[in-house]
């Protein structure tokens, strides 16, 4: 079994078993005590620590070929199923563990509500976040309403926004860009229509036909991403 797993020290010089100071046959707590005790004699050194995880992953990763192959007894199999485990739940001992190990601690963050919960909550953002949306929305509007050609830039930076402020939230990505194109629509469309009904009295106006369009739509999205959970 050693052969199986010689590929995975670190230089070839050392088995990762006589690393560990162990055999083949060793047990899972015999494993995991063989772990700790050379941790602990390595110190503070990373390199050392490091080569220690290498050589733990080593004997994990030829206990898992031998059961994939049906070449381990049902023992052995059930002391690996154990070490996984133990290691997906254990948190990196040190900034040099093996890259076996930080691979299986990494998982993928879960957003709140359900798969098919599309419809969003109404619930004012709280905190820093409020600060930072606040400070974010008005430096658009301001830059909206001073600098003539800039209605694009505007709303294309408020729908990025709003849809990074509801993932921030914890709204799944494909809800959220949803709704950011919804709401970026409306907003539109009151611009459309207040045009309409202002009609030659904007002529008179401080602002360009495209910067009045566009207002409604920045307003919308702040407040949406103020208030969209």
């Amino acid at each position: 079994m050693a052969s199986g797993v010689d590929s995975g020290s670190d230089s070839g010089s050392q088995d990762p078993y006589s690393r560990l100071g162990i055999t083949p046959d060793s047990g899972f707590e015999a494993v995991q005590k063989a772990k700790a005790s050379a941790l602990e004699a390595a110190g503070e050194d990373p390199q050392a620590r490091a080569k220690v995880e290498v050589a733990y992953d080593a004997v994990l990763m030829a206990r898992l070929r031998e059961r994939q192959s049906g070449r381990v007894s049902i023992a052995a199999a059930s002391a690996s199923e154990r070490e996984q485990q133990v290691n997906s739940q254990a948190t990196p001992s040190s900034p040099g563990s093996g890259v076996l190990t930080r691979l299986r601690q990494f998982s993928l963050p879960t957003p709140s509500g359900s798969a098919g919960s599309w419809m969003p909550e109404l619930s004012m953002v709280e905190g820093q976040g409020l600060v930072v949306r606040t400070v974010a929305g008005g430096l658009g509007v301001l830059l909206l309403l001073v600098a003539s050609g800039t209605a694009e830039l505007v709303l294309s930076l408020s729908t990025i926004g709003l849809f990074l402020s509801q993932v921030r939230r914890g709204r799944r990505p494909l809800a959220s860009l949803g709704w950011s194109l919804l709401l970026l629509a409306v907003g539109l469309g009151l611009g459309v229509l207040i045009l309409s009904l202002v009609g030659a009295a904007s002529v008179g106006l401080p602002l360009a036909v495209d910067q009045l369009q566009a207002l409604p739509a920045v307003l919308v999205m702040l407040a949406g991403a103020l208030l969209l959970a």
